[in-house]
């Protein structure tokens, strides 16, 4: 070879080969994924199946649900509105008026789910599907057909509406049931598969990641630890399994935030272990025991955490204990700080509430709280919780011219127009427009029980003890609004 042409050569070959090996490198890591995502399709859906429900209740196709956000949170539907929108294909419209009873269709709904377990009797095997509640709520019939196109009729074992989850059951044996991972050992930033039915299209599969955990007050269900994830997540999907890389279901597909009734990037799942206890409970009893605590809680904000004299706002404040409930039974009062449950932190009031619940019935629990700056242990034989309960229920949300508003002594005349208590507390009979009063959700008719934490039984007592605070510019106050408890710190400059 003329030597002119070696070194160009050899210097193409360096120069060229690390990129060309970088590149097959990559490709053959990319192909590697998509098998494995494949190796989950496979594994996965013949336990998938699509819900088709029929429902005679009337306005079920006309009506839209109503939210507590209003338009803009497509929480909303009888089947599917709940939790997707208006704006999505398929959906009933409303226009001219709504037909009579006797002229109206079945209102028709879809969804997901997936069979998870199975029980072998005498002369059948019975299947277990795990779904949402507000899949199958009200239906008077249930078809469920499989991947390679078996179908059958299924009846409701048991839902849950506060948790939105439901089990029904075919009688048929031989069927694959999904295998069930950890949620609590799912990870942020872990690849998940979500399988369903988005608009009828049976057995779609869709790749994300899990975004987030332990997402809570959303408004979604009484009782939320949901995963957030990005995959894309529509209606249909509903009830359908967040699966991971093993194949193993680690949630139950069930929300979306949109503004357009698709997918834009944030679903939410209901975490696998959360969803297997309370499924169980249903295949068992019917129905679901969950504990009970009796305490009204909201979360430590730092300007509360200042007030309560706590150099950091770990934990969450009790702002009423219900009467004759099991933490008034164990000493617990209004301004306790939760700081533990059991052994665990607590931080979070949607968090907290949960593990109350899934206490059971009868069980003592090691409640750690802060009193007065000194932590304590307390036992707490837990109860079970009543149909019109909450475990733990969070808190909603003379005149002083900082304050923005007028106060009056509590007389029989005031006790009975406000429903409160002669010589307990002091009414807000006046709110001042746009004051720091009306801001913190203060308004006339609220009752004040407590300044910076002593209490207060005339209009002269509570303007003497926010006279006292006009050196440190805020006021601590627990205030009581339609039987809900809460503390509130008001701020002036």
């Amino acid at each position: 070879m003329n030597k002119k042409y070696f070194l160009p050569l050899l210097l193409l070959i360096v120069t060229f080969s690390p990129l060309s090996f970088a590149q097959t490198g990559g490709i053959e890591n990319l192909r590697e994924t998509s098998k494995a995502f494949a190796s989950v399709a496979r594994q996965a859906s013949p336990s998938v199946v699509f819900i088709q429900v029929e429902s005679s209740r009337e306005g079920v196709a006309q009506t839209p649900f109503a939210t507590p956000f209003g338009d803009e949170w497509p929480f909303g539907d009888d089947f599917f509105r709940r939790f997707f929108g208006d704006e999505f294909p398929g959906t009933p419209r409303r226009p001219g008026p709504a037909p009579t009873p006797q002229q109206r269709p079945p209102a028709i709904g879809q969804g997901s789910g997936f069979v998870f377990a199975s029980k072998r009797g005498l002369l059948s095997e019975t299947s277990y599907i795990i779904t949402n509640n507000h899949v199958v709520a009200n239906a008077d019939k249930i078809r469920v057909t499989f991947q390679d196109g078996r179908e059958f009729d299924a009846k409701i074992t048991g839902t849950d509406p506060k948790s939105d989850i439901a089990v029904i059951e075919i009688k048929a044996g031989n069927l694959p049931a999904l295998p069930l991972g950890d949620s609590t050992k799912l990870e942020v930033g872990e690849w998940v598969v979500a399988i369903g039915n988005p608009f009828g299209l049976s057995h779609t599969l869709t790749v994300g990641v899990v975004s987030a955990k332990g997402r809570t007050s959303l408004g979604i269900s009484d009782y939320e630890d949901f995963i957030q994830t990005d995959a894309a997540i529509n209606p249909g999907n509903s009830g359908g399994p967040l699966v991971n890389l093993d194949g193993e279901a680690v949630g139950i597909n069930t929300a979306i935030f949109s503004r357009s009734g698709g997918h834009m990037g944030v679903g939410f799942a209901i975490p696998i272990n959360l969803a297997k206890s309370i499924a169980d409970q249903l295949i068992e009893r019917g129905e679901v025991t969950r504990g009970y605590l009796g305490v009204v809680i909201q979360p430590l904000t730092p300007d509360l955490a200042e007030s309560f004299n706590l150099k950091n706002h770990q934990g969450i404040l009790i702002a009423q204990v219900t009467d004759d409930s099991p933490a008034a039974k164990a000493g617990l009062k209004a301004g306790d700080i939760v700081t533990e449950y059991q052994g665990r932190p607590v931080n979070d009031i949607g968090d907290f509430r949960n593990r109350v619940a899934l206490t059971p019935p009868g069980k003592s629990a090691q409640v750690t709280i802060l009193r007065d700056g000194k932590s304590r242990t307390i036992d707490i034989k837990i109860e079970k919780l009543g149909d019109q309960q909450i475990a733990a229920a969070q808190a909603p949300a003379q005149s002083t011219e900082e304050l923005g508003l007028t106060v009056q002594t509590v007389t029989r005349d005031l006790a009975r127009q406000f429903n409160a208590t002669p010589g307990q507390g002091v009414i807000v009979t006046e709110v001042n427009p746009g004051s720091i009063a009306a801001m913190a959700g203060i308004r006339r008719g609220t009752l004040i029980l407590q300044v910076d934490r002593k209490p207060v039984n005339s209009a002269d007592e509570f303007n003497r003890a926010v006279n006292q605070s006009k050196g440190n510019k805020q006021v601590l106050l627990l205030i009581s609004d339609r039987g809900m408890s809460r503390y509130v710190v008001l701020q002036w400059r």
